[in-house]
């Protein structure tokens, strides 16, 4: 886990992690959300619509925004203020997942840190953008 302060965080630092999306996360995610959908549950379903296997749930991936905030950038000292995410392209069962994270803005006034992150599959395609807000303690 990093430890990074407000402080620390200046514009271009940059940490990343990785990932592989097991079905035991996908049945985890549909155990606490409810989310039954069948593009996600039914892969039958989701190859009739055209996708080669079920679709993970794009929060599942949108998730793992929240370990790089808490972990990797800026780590323990860190509590999300906001995400926004874009969905890209789909992930699916199996994928490996490299989630990066860029200091595009410090604001020492209300002790943030804007974050730009991206994740993107073993293919290299970005699969999810999004923006991270994340405080600090002064």
């Amino acid at each position: 886990m990093n430890h990074y302060t407000l402080a620390d965080m200046t514009p271009g630092l940059t940490e990343s992690f990785t990932v592989t999306v097991t079905e035991e996360m996908m049945e985890a995610f549909q155990a606490i959300t409810g989310d039954c959908s069948p593009i996600h549950v039914d892969a039958d379903y989701a190859k009739g619509r055209g996708y080669p296997g079920r679709v993970v749930y794009g929060m599942l991936g949108a998730s793992f925004f929240s370990t790089l905030a808490g972990v990797y950038l800026p780590g323990e000292h860190c509590l999300l203020h906001g995400v926004e995410c874009k969905f890209a392209k789909p992930i699916f069962i199996g994928d490996t997942l490299t989630i990066t994270g860029t200091v595009v803005n410090v604001s020492e006034a209300v002790a943030e840190a804007e974050i730009k992150a991206v994740i993107t599959n073993q293919d290299g395609k970005k699969v999810t953008r999004g923006v991270i807000r994340a405080g600090l303690a002064k």
